[in-house]
């Protein structure tokens, strides 16, 4: 079982892409934001040692045009823009800027929000029939349970709707009332076809949310920030878990939280490939599971996704 180094440098990354002969990489977790949230993000990232207890530097504090041909030059297909409601009356404006954006970029994935308050079901039920392919949640930001009672008939249009979510559940890099894989499991016992991608591969609770990877069809784990030098300083797989990656091959779809990361993205792949779990592990997590997920997205909704 052979595994093609991964690059050192992000100079690198496309020729490492060509040699394990995929069209490209399939990264579901890549933020977007308004530009004025987008500041208050990374100013509370420069204090990131005063929430955290250590530096967190923006690797790549560039403007939204640099950071959009920076991950083309990568071979991101599609880009997807992340946001996320961290309370009431944000959604709707989110959701309404990220359709903007993504109607006028056109290999930028239109991604929507919502948020347990009044009218969730309506932010969802606007942003299916605005064509949105993509929604993400932020438990521990958000301060909510994922079952929240004002958002299960948001879930419901969901869950019928096929749309993947990924959603931030995990414990890190700090707890949260509700992080943990808890209350994703008493979400999925309500509405077991979800299609959930979690985020950082639910760190630190890596194998409660394998578990639920096992047992539902829908669930997804993102590889975000995993392996890396910078992460397994405070939240290290445990041991054993690389046999579980292994076994969740088709369930494993690559994330890095650009621009938002400490490092280079190049790290990302290299801490992937230091699992050592091949080649066609890699092109599997890199490509093929993520374009499936988009793929089978836009099949429901008769829209089409231009990456293949």
């Amino acid at each position: 079982m052979s595994t093609t180094p991964a690059p050192r440098t992000d100079a690198g990354i496309p020729a490492y892409v060509s040699s394990l002969g995929i069209a490209g990489l399939a990264d579901v977790h890549i933020h977007f934001l308004p530009e004025p949230m987008l500041a208050k993000v990374w100013q509370y990232f420069d204090r990131a040692e005063a929430h955290y207890g250590r530096a967190w530097p923006i690797h790549y504090r560039t403007s939204q045009d640099e950071r959009l041909a920076t991950l083309r030059r990568f071979g991101v297909r599609r880009i997807p823009a992340l946001s996320y409601a961290h309370r009431p009356n944000m959604a709707q404006w989110l959701n309404a800027w990220s359709a903007e954006l993504a109607a006028a970029v056109p290999d930028v994935l239109h991604c929507g929000t919502f948020f347990p308050e009044p009218g969730a079901r309506d932010h969802v039920e606007q942003a299916i029939a605005g064509g949105v392919q993509l929604f993400k949640l932020h438990v521990q930001v958000g301060n909510f349970a994922p079952d929240d009672e004002q958002l299960l008939d948001a879930w419901e249009l969901v869950q019928d709707s096929g749309i993947p979510t990924v959603m931030h559940a995990g414990s890190a890099p700090i707890p949260g009332e509700y992080t943990g894989a808890a209350g994703v499991r008493r979400l999925l016992r309500r509405f077991p076809g979800l299609r959930l991608v979690i985020a950082h591969l639910g760190m630190p609770e890596y194998d409660a949310f394998a578990d639920l990877a096992q047992e539902y069809p829908g669930v997804h784990l993102d590889t975000t920030m995993i392996g890396t030098d910078f992460t397994e300083q405070f939240a290290p797989l445990p041991v054993g878990y690389r046999d579980r990656l292994s076994a969740l091959r088709g369930k494993v779809i690559l994330g890095s939280d650009f621009p938002n990361i400490p490092y280079a993205y190049a790290h990302q792949l290299e801490a992937l490939t230091r699992l050592e779990l091949g080649d066609d592990w890699m092109r599997d997590v890199l490509w093929h599971n993520g374009t499936a997920l988009l793929r089978d997205s836009a099949s429901i909704r008769g829209a089409q996704v231009p990456h293949s």
